[in-house]
């Protein structure tokens, strides 16, 4: 007999205290089932789980090495171990791996020459995404504002980019504290989607786009500090796809680019209408060279289903990445909370539905159970699967996601105050959402959890909503849920290891998780989807 039905066997049945009204009350067997699934999500396997995924063994699971594919092997092995169904077809059969290849890339010689004057990588410019001007390429230079094209406003009216440099500021425009945007007080997505606004200047034929970072020279000294290891070490790129790039400058580059002043471009910025002639600047001679090389690296996601009972075609994805950093100057980057307490919570998530389904009372609806990789080379493994879903999009109720559960932050010092999680997006795009995860929360036997919304926040400055594999599922209209202890000094840094980990407190954060999958798996509707970002 196996550990799992050893397990669920003598768990004790429990009399569940109920959902809210708002969702249908379960029959006895049925809650007797919830209850025992629930039950059997403890501290003890978490901490068994962990202790091997953020082992010495798996090396700190680095995106295509060789930890990382024994890190699969041994989450496919459990998903069989619990019963799930291999979710990915192939030519015989079914996989649970969705297996795709990536592009290492490694920066080789990189400037920008604006005039006379040549301007240092990551000293006076920095670049990102999948930049390739592999010889010096000149290039005019104009301006688009804020870079936004919407049916509300427009920085492209009257402008050709065609074959130029494309000079963009990062946020929207307001006006009395309205977007004009949006037309409401509320941001829309593009104030934080630089990669969109790259996307539309590239579709319109512009040779290159230059992001202005904030407002003053300090703004883009400060980011580049904080970026600095992260640009120098190499960077992942689809094989499938271009992904957005652009070089990213200080305010006072550009008004070098523009032959123009800083306080000329804030002007020019504040009084942005979108119906406005393009600002005449004149360009200065800008030429810029971005060279690669490249390497092929070849991963996977590892993909687990328990097939729905009544709405089967209707899934609800679990995710988190189990990818970490891998092994720096030496040293293993264990990732034990970033992300191996998100990737056994998913374990411990599934063998909960299995003991559930193997009572009589599986999911109404498919649950596909997704630890991506590549989330920490830019969020890759979650971005292939919803540019190449298994399951269609339209047919994907929600992502929950948990990405680092494991630990406390500054902001919760003491163990009395560690009974907390935060909650990222889940009112971003469904009402109903948010309304089912407070339910979860007051519906269950023990202690509650404090949901922080901290971070939910539009204007969050640390941008957590969009730094976490949900948000490619956000981004194709799928309501998310993030859950998230916070960042913490052993953030990505070798420190990161098991003996840190708050299992008692990671075990409620799980069970919560299961029992908003458990609602959104067996409601007698589909999650309605009433909002936009």
């Amino acid at each position: 007999m196996t550990t799992f039905f050893r397990k669920y066997l003598l768990l004790q049945t429990f009399v569940f205290s109920g959902i809210s009204a708002l969702y249908a009350q379960p029959i006895p067997d049925m809650a007797k089932a919830q209850t025992a699934a629930l039950n059997s999500i403890t501290a003890a396997d978490l901490s068994a789980y962990l202790h091997i995924v953020a082992s010495d063994s798996m090396e700190g699971r680095a995106t295509g090495e060789a930890g990382q594919k024994r890190t699969a092997l041994y989450l496919a092995d459990k998903f069989k171990e619990f019963g799930l169904s291999p979710a990915v077809p192939t030519a015989v059969d079914k996989s649970y791996f969705q297996k795709f290849s990536l592009v290492e890339k490694t920066w080789k010689e990189v400037w920008l020459k604006v005039g006379n004057k040549q301007k240092e990588f990551l000293k006076d410019f920095y670049a990102y995404g999948d930049v390739q001007l592999p010889e010096a390429t000149a290039m005019k230079i104009v301006c688009a504002g804020y870079g936004i094209e919407a049916r509300n406003y427009s920085d492209y009216t009257n402008l050709d980019v065609k074959d130029k440099g494309v000079i963009i500021f990062t946020g929207e425009p307001f006006k009395d504290s309205v977007s004009l945007v949006t037309k409401t007080k509320q941001s829309s997505t593009w104030a934080n989607d630089w990669r969109a606004k790259a996307d539309l200047a590239y579709k319109k034929g512009a040779k290159a786009v230059f992001i202005i970072v904030g407002n003053t020279d300090t703004d883009f000294e400060t980011r580049l500090a904080a970026l600095k290891d992260h640009l120098n070490a190499p960077s992942m790129a689809f094989t499938h796809k271009k992904k957005a790039s652009a070089f990213f400058v200080p305010a006072s580059l550009a008004a070098e680019m523009l032959k123009s002043t800083p306080d000329a471009l804030a002007s020019y910025k504040k009084n942005r209408t979108g119906t406005n002639t393009p600002y005449p600047f004149k360009s200065a001679k800008v030429i810029a060279k971005a060279g690669v090389t490249e390497r092929t690296v070849e991963t996977e996601n590892v993909l687990a289903v328990i097939e729905g009972s009544r709405y089967p075609e209707e899934i609800v994805v679990l995710t988190a990445h189990y990818d970490h950093l891998g092994i720096e100057n030496g040293q293993i980057c264990y990732g034990a909370d970033d992300d191996g307490s998100g990737t056994v919570a998913l374990l411990e998530i599934a063998q909960a539905f299995s003991i559930a389904k193997s009572l009589g009372h599986g999911p109404a609806r498919t649950i596909l159970f997704m630890p991506v990789t590549g989330e920490e080379r830019g969020l890759m493994g979650s971005e292939y699967y919803t540019d190449k879903p298994v399951f269609p999009l339209k047919n994907t109720v929600a992502d929950l996601n948990i990405d680092m559960i494991g630990r406390v932050d500054a902001a919760h010092p003491n163990v009395i105050d560690e009974n907390y999680v935060y909650i990222i997006g889940d009112n971003r795009l469904s009402s109903e959402l948010h309304t089912l995860s407070e339910n979860a929360n007051t519906g269950w036997q023990g202690p509650k959890i404090v949901l922080d919304y901290t971070y939910n926040s539009f204007d969050d400055p640390n941008r957590f909503y969009y730094r976490s594999d949900h948000y490619n599922f956000a981004k194709n209209n799928i309501p998310v849920i993030f859950y998230f202890s916070g960042i913490h000094a052993d953030y990505h840094k070798p420190t990161d290891t098991v003996d840190k980990i708050r299992f008692d407190k990671m075990a409620k954060i799980t069970q919560l998780v299961f029992l908003t999958a458990w609602q959104l798996a067996n409601m007698d509707h589909r999650l309605v989807v009433d909002r936009t970002e």
